[in-house]
């Protein structure tokens, strides 16, 4: 399955951003999806994740709360809301799918696809 990951933009602390990570060819159903994001000079984290059904989800600490991810198979489109944006919350923002459910969902090599990212910056 391809990604493309969109969205990201320039928001002040405190406001929110909706971002979209859309699959082409096979259909988004069977795959769990993650958000994972990289910081300037930091290691890629995971942010965020839902199993095939949606009816499962994960969030990292310091985005629960804040952050809610969702899936439309129908549109093959999972969002990732993220509302109270802080300034830590800029990073470069990557969906992942994988066919099989991660024992990890911040276990990367578990995951089959990505996409290209998209850019978040949060001002202060």
């Amino acid at each position: 399955v391809q990604l493309q990951a969109s969205g990201g933009g320039l928001v002040q602390a405190g406001g929110s951003l909706r971002l979209s990570c859309t699959s082409s060819g096979r259909p988004f159903r069977n795959y769990a999806v993650a958000w994972f994001r990289q910081a300037p000079a930091k290691e890629r984290e995971i942010v965020a994740a839902t199993n095939w059904s949606g009816r499962v989800t994960y969030y990292a600490d310091s985005v629960k709360g804040r952050f809610t991810i969702s899936r439309d198979d129908v549109k093959n489109t999972v969002t990732l809301q993220m509302n109270s944006l802080k300034p830590q919350d800029t990073a470069v923002y990557y969906c992942a799918a994988a066919e099989s459910r991660p024992l990890r969902w911040s276990a990367e090599d578990m995951y089959d696809s990505w996409g290209q990212g998209t850019q978040v910056t949060v001002s202060s």
